[in-house]
Formats: structure tokens, sequence, C-alpha cells
């Protein structure tokens, strides 16, 4: 995919890659791989280190936003995200599954098989693999960041946002580099066009 950007994941390709993850050995952890990328747009990285004191309340619950801490974040921009549904219910149903030191605030949210903390090349990896699985071409870890921004973009004037605040979710300096994540739609582009 050298000088090619990876491909968003279309409805379709997210429950399909949804369904190949909760296939393997440890189906509620990579279901939670996917929904971070996909439905918080973070990074592999971040994903790699996100702990569960960024994602539990005071009472040891799961929050109604993750705190992406400077630490984990790209150029230390850390963030709030607010959590969506699907994967509050997911973090839910790992946390549930998990011996209570597992989910300690210092401990990681998604562990290798061994315990301890992945690699970002790891969830670079695990994507390629599970997207290969899925037959999905053209995808990587990227592609779930880049679906939660596109949709985000599309759907912010519903919300009454920007393109601002889709930035500031992304946790991206630059609305430039924001821009650069959204794919483009040709079918939008000729309803647009229509409507003028």
């Amino acid at each position: 995919m050298i000088g090619r950007q990876a491909k968003v994941f279309s409805r379709r390709d997210l429950r399909h890659l949804r369904a190949v993850a909760r296939q393997g050995r440890t189906p509620l952890r990579d279901d939670v791989i996917v929904l971070l990328a996909a439905r918080a747009g973070l990074r592999a990285c971040e994903i790699a280190r996100l702990t569960w004191g960024m994602v539990l309340d005071p009472n040891g619950k799961v929050a109604p936003v993750i705190e992406v801490r400077a630490v984990i974040s790209k150029r230390g921009s850390g963030r709030r995200v607010p959590m969506h549904r699907e994967l509050r219910r997911a973090l839910k149903s790992w946390q549930a599954q998990q011996p209570r030191e597992r989910t300690q605030p210092d401990k990681v949210i998604v562990p290798s098989l061994r315990g301890g903390a992945m690699r970002a090349n790891s969830i670079v990896n695990w994507f390629v693999e599970n997207c290969r699985a899925a037959k999905l071409t053209g995808c990587s870890s990227h592609s779930g960041r880049r679906t939660f921004i596109t949709n985000a973009a599309r759907r912010a004037h519903w919300a009454g946002a920007s393109l601002r605040d889709v930035q500031v979710l992304a946790g991206n300096r630059s609305i430039e580099t924001t821009q650069g994540y959204i794919d483009g739609d040709s079918d939008a582009q000729r309803c647009l066009v229509a409507l003028i």
C-alpha cells in the first residue's frame, strides 16, 4: 500500500472483520482492538498502550469517555474521546471476563497472549492478518482510524460540530492532517451538486 491510503471500512467490512476477530483465541480482546480503531479512532500505538485507568471511572466501571493520555499518544497530543456504545459494551464484556488484577488502572486493556503489553507493530500485524482473513483488500490498522475520522466528518453537521471538533477527536495537530484522513464519496458529491 505504498503511496496509497488505507481503505475506509464499509459497514459490511467492519461487521465481517469483527466476525473474523471473534473467531480467534481471544475473541473479546480482538473485538475491542477493532472497535478502538473504528469507533474511537485510536492509532496502533494508542491501542497497544491504552490502560484500564484511561477508560474506567473512579468506581471501576467503564466510563462514558476514553482519556487518551499524552504519554501514549503521538507527539504527546492527549485527548478525550466520547465512548461509542458498541465499544463501551465490548469493554464491559472484556472487563467482566478478566481477573480483577488484570483490570487495575495501570494494566493495558489489550495484552499480548503472554499477558504483557503489545507493541504498536503487533497491533499493525494483527490488523494485517485479520484483514487478510476477512478478505478485505487495501485495509490495515489505519483503516479503522480513517473510518472513524471519515464518518465523524460526514456526520459533523448533524451534531452541530465542525471539522475542528473532528480534529480534536482525532488528536491531530493540524486541520490539514485531519482532512487527509477523510475519504471522498463520489455519490455524496453528486447529491451535493444536485442540491445546489
